[in-house]
């Protein structure tokens, strides 16, 4: 990840270093090695790379997090707590290590109210694993999940769970949470990526009508709809979770076909007519189509762009792809969703529902 200026320590590092320099030594004062794990992953641009200086402001700086057992961390949660706060530096390779309690409305803390002596307030969390898997999905990862567990969360948050770095986990429990998050089971996998093709059936005309009545904010606004679920489903085709809406182009050039992608989908967006928006985004299509025709999940396509009907739109009919993948569900479960609206985030967008994790298992009544 280069997104920082010449000089610039991204989050992970520091955060890697401020453990294994300072953080561990301390830890195993009080605790044994094998007693805990300590990692570096959930919320934060830090985590996902996308860290800058801008970053810095707020909520940033040398941390990391520690795991313990359920049954130890009433005892030794305390004890790490307080060891950190008595032998940690307050300051790492020239960032802070001590911030003042976030302002109980605001949600930031004031950086002008730096503690420059006595205990030092770290950003080291300590959770049990249990505890950190329900805070951010709800429920306990570590256990068998249903295939509905999966239609409910946010991929921003499977996201933050399986990017950052595991630093220490002699049980490996931390790694085999992250595996099992790593990537949507089959079914769910082939049933979003229809549901991706069936909402650019859905609009693969708008930007051509719009046009052709004279309206051309909403000409743009259908192109820019269509450039992001093509953005979407490119992800999902390559079995990779897209961030939130901050962070889409910057992890969309990370993926393998962004190469290929990233010059008409800019082009389509800067174009000015009609034709030129409907001709890179042709390009874009069959590139897409491509792509999922080299998954071997569905028979072959056709990938070449056509007119809608008799209309002179250029589209790609979307829709041949949806139900062909549809097709290719085995379980009955994901087979009997009466409705293409695929993942939560798929048909809503809305930061507050990623921020509450007590919502995600009530919102399963919406697909059966």
């Amino acid at each position: 990840m280069t997104m920082g200026a010449p000089g610039f320590l991204h989050g992970l590092d520091l955060g890697r270093a401020f453990y294994t320099e300072v953080g561990r030594p301390l830890i195993e004062r009080v605790v044994a090695p094998d007693a805990y794990a300590a990692g570096f992953m959930g919320r934060g641009s830090d985590v996902l790379g996308f860290d800058t200086e801008t970053s810095t402001d707020h909520n940033w700086g040398p941390r990391f997090q520690v795991f313990l057992d359920d049954g130890a961390f009433a005892t030794a949660a305390p004890l790490i707590d307080a060891a950190l706060r008595e032998g940690l530096p307050h300051s790492f390779q020239g960032y802070r290590t001590s911030f003042p309690d976030p302002d109980p409305v605001e949600g930031e803390s004031d950086p002008t109210l730096v503690p420059t002596d006595g205990p030092v307030n770290h950003l080291v969390e300590i959770h049990t694993v249990n505890e950190f898997c329900r805070s951010s999905l709800g429920v306990d990862a570590r256990k068998e999940m249903k295939l509905a567990d999966w239609l409910v969360f946010p991929e921003q948050r499977l996201l933050e769970l399986t990017s950052g770095e595991v630093f220490h986990d002699p049980s490996g429990e931390l790694r085999h949470l992250r595996e099992r998050l790593a990537a949507y089971p089959r079914d769910v996998w082939l049933y979003r990526m229809a549901c991706q093709w069936q909402r650019l059936a859905q609009e693969e005309t708008f930007a051509g009508r719009s046009a052709e009545v004279g309206d051309v904010l909403g000409m743009r606004i259908a192109a820019a709809r269509t450039v992001r679920d093509l953005m979407r489903l490119c992800f999902l085709i390559e079995r990779r979770y897209a961030p939130y809406g901050k962070w889409l182009g910057s992890a969309f050039s990370l993926l393998a076909c962004a190469s290929r992608l990233q010059p008409p989908l800019t082009a389509a967006l800067a174009a000015g007519a009609i034709q030129e928006i409907e001709g890179n985004l042709g390009v874009a299509y069959q590139a897409v189509a491509e792509l999922h025709n080299g998954l071997g999940v569905t028979g072959p396509l056709d990938t070449a762009p056509r007119q809608f009907l008799g209309r002179p739109y250029v589209v790609i009919r979307a829709a041949r792809f949806a139900n062909a993948l549809l097709h290719a569900v085995e379980s009955e479960e994901v087979r009997a969703i009466s409705v293409r609206m695929g993942g939560i985030d798929q048909f809503i967008d809305c930061t507050d529902y990623i921020e509450n994790p007590k919502t995600y298992q009530r919102t399963k009544s919406v697909y059966w």
